[in-house]
């Protein structure tokens, strides 16, 4: 009888050691914020589908919460200079606030154009296609209800990786052509976020998708980005006009606030008598990006002096969209209740340029039948030495 209870002792406990490993694995990777994200404020039903979080491990200290609501980044944990955890981007810890809160686009995926599209407007052929005018007078990341705004398929999902699919039809948002679309994210054993996109058309349509993900590599709710050092691989920017629609030429940017071809404080220059950073409120361009080779490379580098946290983007798009956060109020409340201000966070998002459909000389977004888009966009991230 001894022999019999001892025989369980040692399989109860091996058994409480593989369960208490297992729970212990999460709290490693996240901060207390985001571990006390309660999973049922996202768990819901809207266009008939459901909504769940879901969490994502890496194998180096780095984790993240996503939700198929917009393919949404919800939260993104990495380790800083001590090695504690910092979440580097902003949200909300639930499902209503994504719905309802005027900053629609946070941690979205977005589509079926990323950035702005004069008017709303544009041809293919001899067909002239009217989108909504969600921007002013202009079409905004996809319309209204775009893909920010739809409830994503998940096909497959593991330890370290989703797989979200959606079938976007003909007419949607005043887009031609039925669009099947597969986007990934994955967290590799580099400690990379790889955002993986491919599509599809049954008519000849316009594709340029995008993650709009807002960044503080000093933490979710850290006051500024104007403390963060920046380097953009670039030479040019596609000026706008006063409502953000590029007029077409191409500026270059030595000499001026744009240049970040060396490592440079965000914040250094924003408040220069520019007529690009006064259209914008401060930086929300399209940067050309200087391209060596077919397929992925580096494209920008950003890091935070307080947490020494960086991250390289890397991308095979020939374009990338800096926003400084000009549009944050501090009336945005996130996750733990943190505000929001002014310029607290911003994104890098890899794309084609805004209003190609309208830009003949800009590279062509226009997607084929039997032409397959791709696009892979590399969040990198390391502590800086």
């Amino acid at each position: 009888m001894t022999k019999l209870l001892t025989s369980k002792g040692i399989v109860l406990t091996m058994l409480s050691i593989v369960l208490f490993g297992c729970t212990q694995k999460e709290p490693s990777v996240f901060t207390e914020a985001v571990l006390a994200i309660d999973e049922t404020e996202f768990q819901k039903t809207l266009d008939n589908k459901e909504v769940n979080l879901y969490t994502l491990v890496g194998e180096n200290g780095m984790g993240m919460k996503v939700t198929n609501y917009g393919a949404r980044i919800v939260a993104l944990c990495v380790p800083d200079k001590n090695g504690n955890q910092v979440d580097v981007v902003l949200g909300y810890d639930n499902l209503d606030d994504y719905k309802s809160l005027r900053e629609a686009y946070l941690g979205a995926a977005i589509g079926r154009y990323g950035n702005r599209i004069a008017k709303g407007k544009f041809s293919l052929g001899d067909q002239e296609f009217q989108l909504p005018q969600n921007n002013g007078e202009n079409a905004l990341h996809g319309g209204p209800s775009g893909y920010h705004d739809k409830v994503w398929d998940v096909s497959n999902v593991s330890d370290s990786k989703i797989v979200f699919t959606m079938e976007s039809p003909d007419g949607d948002q005043g887009y031609p052509g039925n669009l099947s679309i597969s986007m990934s994210y994955e967290i590799s054993a580099e400690n990379e976020l790889i955002i993986d996109y491919s599509a599809s058309t049954d008519q000849v349509t316009i594709c340029n998708l995008t993650n709009h993900s807002y960044f503080n590599l000093s933490g979710d709710g850290a006051a500024t980005i104007n403390d963060h050092v920046l380097t953009i691989n670039s030479d040019l920017i596609t000026p706008v006009d006063e409502s953000l629609i590029p007029t077409g030429e191409l500026m270059p940017v030595e000499g001026t606030a744009f240049d970040f071809n060396e490592p440079t404080v965000i914040g250094d220059r924003i408040e220069e008598d520019h007529i690009q950073l006064k259209y914008g409120n401060g930086y929300d361009h399209n940067w050309i990006v200087n391209k060596t080779q077919e397929g992925i490379e580096l494209v920008a580098s950003v890091y935070s002096p307080i947490t020494n946290i960086q991250m390289d983007v890397l991308s095979d798009q020939p374009g990338l969209q800096f926003y400084g956060g000009n549009f944050l109020t501090g009336k945005e409340i996130g996750k733990a209740g943190k505000a929001y201000p002014f310029r607290s966070a911003l994104c890098l998002e890899t794309q084609h340029y805004p209003d190609s459909p309208n830009q003949a000389h800009f590279p062509t977004t226009t997607l084929l039948p039997g032409d397959i888009y791709k696009h892979v966009c590399i969040y990198k991230f390391s502590v800086k030495q």
